[in-house]
């Protein structure tokens, strides 16, 4: 059993398959961000130099999910930003959609003081549930590498 919360990565066949924990929904949320760009590099060494607020709409939690992790991917490919620090303000259902309100905080990155692990191509809904027992959340999804 995992602790509440946290994240861990578990061997899958060509890509990597996150679980992530948090005692809030919000936190879990938080903590399947960090292991998506632990995948990319050590994210101890990331500095937040940078503040991006993203607010993403999905139908349900698991496309909500997906759009959020998507949006900061989309930031990785285009600016080449890594983050660190994932603060999730508020996840909430307005009618027949799921909104998202967040920070992310990270910088450039460079290769002369970041660890180049694995390129994470995309969020997928592959083993992808969000379930809440005993008090804790847990999120599973696999990221395309």
């Amino acid at each position: 059993m995992m602790e509440c919360p946290g994240f861990r990565h578990e061997e899958h066949t060509a890509d990597v398959l996150i679980e992530a924990t948090g005692r809030t929904l919000e936190e879990a949320f938080e903590q399947s961000a960090l292991g998506v760009y632990e995948v990319i590099t050590d994210t101890s060494r990331v500095e937040p130099r940078k503040k991006i607020y993203l607010e993403v709409e999905g139908f349900d939690l698991e496309n909500l999910l997906y759009r959020w992790i998507e949006e900061m991917l989309l930031y990785t490919d285009s600016e080449g930003l890594v983050f660190s620090i994932f603060r999730v303000c508020s996840i909430e259902r307005n009618n027949d959609k799921w909104i998202i309100k967040s920070s992310i905080w990270g910088e450039r990155f460079d290769q002369n003081r970041h660890e180049h692990r694995t390129i994470v191509k995309a969020m997928t809904y592959a083993q992808m549930s969000i379930v809440e027992e005993k008090g804790c959340w847990r999120i599973t999804f696999v990221v395309d590498i």
